[in-house]
């Protein structure tokens, strides 16, 4: 896949001293749950000295790409989750799962410049495109969740699945087959399909001319998808079957719940428009289970939009997003 629409960028940073090489170390509880054949990695982030509190899951589905959940150089440590996760861990504990096939913990000098994980080969590992997919990150999460509500320090009175990005259409499917969710966070997802957020990036691309045809390649592109949707082939981005099922409309899926379920994103993301779509018709439909906060002038990850239609990278919305997550938990 020529482009891949995805949340990779790790800002925060904490400070660690001396050498750290395992979770406990970056403050998380580590779980390795056998699914299927693969060993998987769960963190889990606690507020400290409340690990044995009983409280709920907080489940979050990261964004695209193969990237390490814990990423170090020296002494600092990029951030696990795109937000501060202090304030939801007063109320939760805070799950997330590592990407299949990818360390969990890796130096940010063995990685690409986007933080990716490659192999000796310069390429994806094929164990993880093989796994990278819809039908494979659902169920796996379904079962990881009934696993943990099992255990004595998590309390079954709610359980918050949120994504963002990618995991945005996670989160909805999960929410749409696992009964005991009851809150659904949808950040920065297209409801309409991942598709429509690549080809919508290319027309609004300055550069998308009768000769270069930016937007109508892409159709092309999503012709041969469709016509070989299972194919599992590829090295540096999504298979055709990836794209292919990341690309589901989540409309319908959404506008069937009945949990309460709050939309974020940003008014300057390419998936937008469809956001608004999704809005305008709940409230068309009279759902009251909906809220939506859209963040004017920022795209997908929260990042002010300035002149250029770049992002204003010194601007960190993030906390903001999260705390407004927390008010909207709070009061539900």
């Amino acid at each position: 896949m020529k482009k891949l629409i995805c949340l990779f960028f790790l800002l925060t940073f904490s400070k660690v001293f001396g050498q750290t090489k395992t979770a406990q170390d970056f403050g998380f509880r580590h779980l390795v749950f056998k699914y299927k054949s693969d060993n998987i990695d769960v963190l889990i982030k606690s507020k400290k000295g409340e690990e044995n509190m009983p409280k709920p899951i907080f489940f979050f589905c990261q964004g695209s790409l193969p990237i390490p959940l814990i990423i170090y150089e020296g002494k600092d440590v990029y951030g696990t989750f795109p937000f501060n996760p202090d304030s939801l861990s007063n109320y939760y504990h805070l799950v997330i799962i590592c990407k299949p096939y990818i360390p969990l913990i890796a130096d940010v000098r063995i990685l690409k410049s986007d933080f990716t994980y490659v192999d000796s080969t310069g390429k994806f590992p094929k164990e993880y495109i093989d796994r990278n997919l819809l039908s494979y990150y659902v169920p796996r999460n379904i079962a990881i969740i009934k696993y943990l509500q099992q255990q004595s320090w998590v309390s079954k009175k709610s359980l918050v699945v949120a994504g963002h990005s990618e995991g945005s259409t996670i989160g909805a499917k999960m929410a749409t087959e696992l009964k005991s969710v009851t809150h659904l966070i949808y950040s920065g997802g297209n409801p309409m399909g991942r598709i429509l957020s690549i080809i919508e990036q290319s027309r609004a691309n300055e550069t998308d001319t009768d000769s270069t045809k930016y937007g109508e390649n892409d159709m092309g592109y999503w012709a041969d998808v469709v016509a070989n949707r299972n194919d599992m082939s590829g090295s540096h981005g999504d298979t055709y079957k990836a794209t292919y099922e990341f690309s589901e409309p989540m409309l319908t899926n959404l506008e069937k719940l009945k949990i309460p379920v709050l939309v974020t994103y940003g008014t300057k993301d390419w998936s937008s428009p469809y956001n608004d779509f999704l809005r305008v018709d709940i409230l068309r439909k009279n759902k009251n289970n909906f809220s939506f906060k859209s963040y004017v002038g920022t795209e997908h990850n929260f990042f002010p939009i300035i002149e250029d239609n770049k992002p204003n990278y010194n601007i960190f919305n993030w906390d903001k997003v999260a705390n407004d997550w927390l008010q909207w938990l709070n009061e539900k």
